[in-house]
């Protein structure tokens, strides 16, 4: 094999660790939970059929045409996810326009749905696994409660160490994992070849008309088989579009289909392993690895929806939607791991108190769905934006396509908020939460700027009155941050106030997010002499990059402008923020916008400028 084929070989199996964990574990529990009593569907055969012709027929067309076809078409320079493709769609609008704020709504709600999705899939996927104990003995079904909410415990306590070290064994885990769903439901279809009939449309029609309403019920337990679809579109950065459909077609699909169709065959043979199709496949000698190799698989699941989370937040935070949350990289050399405290410890309280709540994977499957169906949903208005104003398609085919794509998210969505009352409600609830908090800071960010930038003095006339009246100068470098490059910054303002004096070299620097995931390293920083001591340094960075203000700094000597960081001071601007009645925002969102403010880490510490070298000027701004 030469090095290209090993490449990809070791992408694909890296893929089938990290993208397919969450689908792969649908196993567990979506068959069952379609034959959940309370949707009043009796088992026989032509349910059986109906219900898997209707999951095959899913996986189709949401997994194979919706996202591995056409949604990795609509990628951010290699970038996927809803918010790599919010910054594709708002590029297509002008800045201010009823368009872009309509995309950035759109966005931010799709967002605040993946956080309700990710901390129901831990809950669900856990559970469901250790609940295969209560199989092997009755009298370990007392210890299940307790065993997943440790599982769960020890997994978010692991996140401040990063997962490098156990990350290596993921791929090859994964791949046992689907290789044994494969094999456990060969052994159920050789018994009942007639089971691949499901394949056929006609089973699905004929179930949804013999059962009607029922029938659409179960559409809200057959749509836990394609969760974790997104991910395949969100994860293209970290392995590539080929890679991931390699996996799929090659492992993933065929694995879940055995394994769906295997369960059926069982539940068509012995209808009493309804309550567990997944583990009573397995014969009993196999039920406690099984049950290992189950466990080891959510666990995995749960990691990449955590990692998820913890990126779409730092994208969140550089695209404006979410304050500066303090964030470490658990590995130098993949600056992709990372790890935010804040994101962590709320995911986990939230998941135990889920555990604890509902109980049961059951009872949890009432929550599960409607997070992730709100999300697709969302991608799907989104991709219609960038196939009329990026790729330029025929408006006609782009609507006909979009309704075929969006009549199957509204059909599951709709499915899905028949189990409100089940505990749908949770990451609904969670949703429109985190959504206010995300569109709160969002638009207190964009007040702040505009009071910031009122009255503000040209960078040129404080230069030339510099010039004409000269201050005393010191020597040595003085850097004044500044979110607004052509006005000269409040923190140089008050220095030169209190002080009297400037540096004999002063740097105005703006940090700035471009609607890209990566910035090319040539053009990340712009350099400007402005005379008489004084210089523009813009950075610009991608929405999935961290500003580094010490390696920028460096990295100027490439433009032959050197900085000794012993020698340089850098002011900055510690706001005080404070709620005033007239323009602005509701009253309850001001006061929702400056605890936010609280929760900001320091721009120093966020932008990775020594302690020693910092100076703070405080200022209190009116919202």
């Amino acid at each position: 094999m030469n090095a290209p084929d090993k490449k990809l070989a070791a992408l694909t199996v890296g893929a089938i660790g990290v993208v397919f964990g969450d689908i792969g574990t649908s196993p567990l529990y979506a068959l069952k939970e379609s034959f959940n009593p309370d949707h009043g569907i009796p088992l026989n055969e032509g349910t059986v059929l109906g219900i898997l012709s209707l999951m095959f027929w899913s996986l189709m067309t949401l997994v194979i045409v919706k996202y591995l076809v056409f949604m990795m078409r609509a990628d951010n320079k290699g970038e996927g996810g809803i918010l790599a493709l919010t910054a594709l769609a708002q590029r297509t609008f002008y800045s201010g326009s009823r368009g872009r704020w309509l995309v950035t709504v759109l966005g931010i709600f799709g967002a605040a749905m993946f956080y309700g999705d990710a901390v129901i899939t831990p809950a669900m996927s856990v559970m469901s696994a250790v609940e295969g104990l209560s199989l092997v003995t009755p009298a370990l079904e007392k210890f299940v409660l307790p065993i997943a909410v440790g599982i769960l415990v020890g997994l978010f306590a692991i996140q401040k160490h990063g997962t490098g070290a156990i990350g290596r064994f993921f791929g090859p885990t994964m791949v046992l994992w689907f290789s044994v769903l494969a094999v456990l439901g060969i052994a159920q279809i050789v018994n009942n070849p007639g089971i691949l009939r499901a394949i056929h449309p006609q089973y699905s029609f004929a179930f949804i008309f013999e059962h009607q309403f029922a029938a659409f019920v179960t559409l809200g337990a057959v749509v836990l088989c394609v969760t974790g679809g997104e991910a395949l579109y969100a994860d293209m950065g970290h392995f590539g579009k080929r890679p991931i459909r390699m996996g799929w077609f090659f492992l993933v699909w065929p694995a879940l289909l055995l394994n769906y169709f295997g369960q059926g065959a069982l539940m068509l043979a012995h209808p009493e392993t309804v309550k567990n199709p997944f583990y009573l496949m397995a014969p009993q000698w196999a039920l406690l690895p099984l049950i290992g190799l189950a466990s080891a698989a959510t666990v995995i699941a749960s990691q990449a929806v955590i990692s998820g989370a913890f990126s779409l937040t730092k994208q969140a935070i550089q695209l404006g939607y979410l304050p500066r949350f303090a964030i470490s990289h658990t590995n130098d050399k993949a600056m992709g791991q990372i790890y935010v405290p804040f994101i962590n410890w709320f995911m986990l309280v939230v998941i135990v108190s889920l555990v604890l709540g509902f109980r049961t994977s059951s009872n949890l499957a009432g929550a599960y769905g409607i997070a992730v169906t709100f999300t697709m949903l969302i991608d799907t208005l989104l991709l219609f934006v960038v196939m009329t104003r990026i790729w330029r398609w025929n408006l006609t085919f782009s609507l006909a396509l979009t309704l075929i794509i969006i009549s199957n998210d509204l059909m599951f969505l709709t499915a899905c908020l028949l189990k409100f009352a089940d505990g749908g409600w949770f990451p609904l609830v969670l949703g429109v939460v985190i959504f206010t908090l995300m569109s709160t800071w969002c638009r207190g960010r964009e007040i702040l700027r505009k009071r910031n930038v009122e009255g503000v003095l040209p960078l040129k006339l404080f230069i030339e009155g510099m010039a004409a009246s000269p201050p005393a100068r010191v020597e040595g470098t003085g850097v004044f941050m500044t979110t607004a490059s052509d006005g000269v910054p409040n923190a140089l303002l008050h220095n030169l106030k209190h002080n009297k004096v400037l540096h004999d070299r002063v740097v105005i620097l703006s940090l700035k997010v471009e609607d890209i995931p990566y910035v090319p390293k040539e053009d990340y920083i712009w350099i400007e002499e402005l005379g008489h001591g004084f210089w523009r340094i813009t950075g610009h960075y991608g929405f999935k990059e961290t500003p580094n203000v010490p390696t920028l700094l460096s990295d100027c000597r490439l433009q032959k402008i050197s900085f000794d960081l012993m020698e340089t001071s850098f002011f900055v601007n510690r706001e005080t923020i404070i709620s005033a009645p007239g323009e602005g925002m509701a009253v309850w969102r001001e006061h929702i916008f400056i605890w936010m403010s609280h929760l900001a880490a320091k721009a120093a510490d966020y932008f990775k400028i020594p302690s020693n070298r910092v100076v703070e000027l405080g200022t209190q701004v009116e919202i």
